[in-house]
């Protein structure tokens, strides 16, 4: 009897298991490319105007920080993906209400690289700007060296000869009503180096409110952009170029010069 329980048993799973659908294994084609992948988190990308398996050059909108303050954690540090091994690395940085090329080091070795190429000035970065006021000449250098003084209000920098060596190359590409478009030539690399110096031959950065005087609530931003950055590196040359955010094309366009404005 127990016998016939046992059979009846094994034939009713039996019975039961052979309606199941067999799960089949998971197949993947031995070639399948992989999709495309971002260096940021997911919604903060950020425009690439270059890309290598080294480095990055980013597009930094105007009012975008590059490293995460006490008022805001938005940054471009911030919306950068962590690489399992370390990094992605700034390789220098931009005001906040700067916009344009900015350089990313996806390795350790790449951010070394590009560091010794900054500090031993093998880097050109050119700067556009619109002044405020005329130049008297159409080209010439400024140097005057650079201090960080603090105060009650925060802290700035200001031209004393105790400070350090602060040199912009600058020449101007269109002229306006009161106003001039200039490219600048970082020669050195300080803190707010191409603010204070404009303001230093009297024609201050449109709608700089720190070194110079607003121009008006009308004007949304800082008028100054890093144009273009070239590095050549042992490993990589890079370069990399780009355009006006839209309300420094529109100030452009309203001075007449619409080949800027396009570019």
């Amino acid at each position: 009897m127990k016998t016939d329980r046992k059979d009846r048993i094994r034939r009713a799973k039996a019975a039961r298991n052979s309606h199941k659908p067999r799960r089949l294994p998971e197949q993947t084609a031995p070639n399948a490319p992989e999709g495309p992948r971002t260096p940021f988190h997911p919604g903060a990308d950020l425009p690439i105007l270059l890309e290598t398996p080294r480095f990055l050059i980013l597009d930094k909108p105007t009012g975008l920080a590059v490293h995460p303050g006490p008022s805001t954690q938005d940054s471009v540090e911030t919306r950068l993906l962590p690489h399992p091994r370390g990094g992605p690395w700034l390789a220098h940085r931009l005001d906040t209400d700067t916009s344009g090329c900015l350089l990313v080091a996806r390795r350790k070795t790449a951010l070394i690289e590009a560091q010794a190429a900054f500090q031993q000035r093998q880097v050109r970065k050119l700067y556009w700007a619109v002044v405020v006021g005329n130049l008297s000449q159409d080209s010439g250098e400024i140097d005057a060296p650079l201090l960080r003084k603090s105060g009650p209000s925060g802290w700035r920098m200001v031209v004393d000869a105790k400070g350090d060596e602060a040199r912009t190359r600058w020449r101007v590409l269109g002229r306006g009503k009161n106003l001039c478009w200039v490219e600048l030539e970082l020669l050195t690399g300080r803190t707010h180096q191409a603010r204070i110096h404009c303001a230093e031959l009297g024609t201050p950065i449109l709608g700089d409110a720190v070194y110079g005087a607003s121009a008006g609530s009308f004007l949304p931003g800082l008028h100054l952009l890093a144009r273009s950055l070239e590095l050549n590196l042992s490993s990589d040359t890079l370069a990399a170029e780009a355009s006006p955010p839209d309300f420094m094309a529109e100030t452009l366009r309203r001075m007449g010069c619409e080949g800027a404005a396009q570019s």
